[in-house]
């Protein structure tokens, strides 16, 4: 019996975002985004916490993101999603057959 995901199971269409980044010259770097390559997925809400920052609170929601095996996938990257983006924290093959890679994202608030 197969585990794979039923056609139209990996609808959303991301872009993986490569960090670009160059010297400031001032011993420092600035880190820019380069749209990499576009991969089909799956994107499920896990959680919703709030945490105060700077005297603000924000809403941090963290989901997991399931696509097709792709080697390179690293937490230095991010997805894009319309106007969504997420910060990756984790990239995994779950059962070692490289079907899949499930990512642990947290959504990155504008």
């Amino acid at each position: 019996m197969s585990t794979r995901p039923a056609i139209g199971a990996r609808g959303r269409r991301f872009t993986l975002e490569l960090p670009v980044e160059t010297p400031d010259g001032f011993g420092g770097i600035l880190r820019t985004w380069q749209p990499g390559p576009r991969l089909w997925g799956s994107i499920e809400l896990l959680t919703t916490m709030e945490r105060i920052r700077a005297g603000r609170t924000d809403t941090i929601a963290t989901h997991r993101v399931t696509l097709p095996f792709r080697e390179g996938v690293v937490p230095e990257q991010r997805f894009l999603l319309g106007s969504r983006r997420f910060r990756i924290r984790s990239a995994e093959d779950p059962d070692g057959r490289r079907d899949s890679l499930v990512c642990l994202v947290e959504e990155i608030s504008a």
